[in-house]
């Protein structure tokens, strides 16, 4: 009997263990989900293969604010509020803005950065307006706001429009010749400008976009208000200030 007794409440410890481990009350740790091919928001650093960036560091620093340990999963851009809202990240940041669409399945803080959009093309294309997109084929990340934007514009300019899933294919399918021009945040650009001499970019006012990235969670998050609250005092301190400026540089 006594022997019954203790295998009974060793079974009944092992499960509360178990229960307790599992309990996602307790888990101090919160997955990120982000598309890691958005240099300088997030990117993966080819000597270790660490995925860092604007919006990591970012990331960490809301963590240690609200206190929560922050791991990093990479998926494709277009599917992140879809893995988000099945429990295969806990948030996203990954230069996302908050849009009517992306509203009905996601609840957004305010912004943290405010960027706009560029077009990039090659140097021998002559295209300098928007006048010279007719007929071409414009490329843009899959489900970005830029794809939006190059859809609505499409209906009056007269372009293609195509996409992809990541930065890095847009670019070299203009390299290659595929691409007449692709949509790129200036920021992001300007990396791949500043190593490419055979490519510049154009500010073209059709394609400018107002919103800010923005931290994204599922509908209804009780952490979306204390993010929101964190992300205020990290700009308070000066904490954004300094990451924007060890990422993006002086931007004035």
């Amino acid at each position: 009997m006594k022997k019954l007794i203790g295998v009974l409440s060793a079974t009944v410890l092992s499960i509360g263990m178990l229960s307790a481990c599992n309990s996602k009350s307790d888990d101090k740790t919160l997955i990120l989900g982000t598309s890691a091919d958005y240099k300088p928001y997030e990117f993966i650093d080819t000597k270790n293969d660490d995925i860092i960036g604007f919006d990591i560091d970012l990331a960490k620093e809301l963590g240690k604010k609200t206190g929560y340990k922050i791991k990093v999963k990479d998926l494709d851009f277009g599917s992140l509020i879809t893995a988000m809202n099945a429990d295969k990240v806990d948030f996203i940041m990954a230069g996302m803005k908050e849009t009517p669409k992306r509203a009905k399945k996601a609840d957004f803080t305010d912004s943290y950065f405010i960027d706009q959009n560029q077009v990039v093309v090659n140097k021998d294309s002559n295209i300098k307006t928007l006048a010279d997109l007719k007929g071409k084929t414009v490329g843009v990340q899959a489900a970005s706001i830029q794809e939006t934007k190059a859809i609505e514009v499409s209906k009056t300019a007269g372009f293609k429009v195509e996409n992809r899933n990541r930065i890095p294919e847009m670019v070299e399918e203009l390299k290659a010749g595929r691409f007449d021009a692709v949509i790129i945040e200036q920021t992001v650009a300007k990396g791949y400008l500043d190593k490419l001499d055979t490519m510049e970019g154009l500010l073209i006012e059709d394609f400018f976009e107002q919103s800010g990235s923005a931290v994204a969670f599922p509908k209804d998050s009780k952490l979306t208000a204390k993010f929101d609250k964190a992300l205020v005092e990290l700009k308070e301190d000066g904490t954004v200030d300094k990451l924007i400026k060890k990422w993006f540089g002086d931007l004035k």
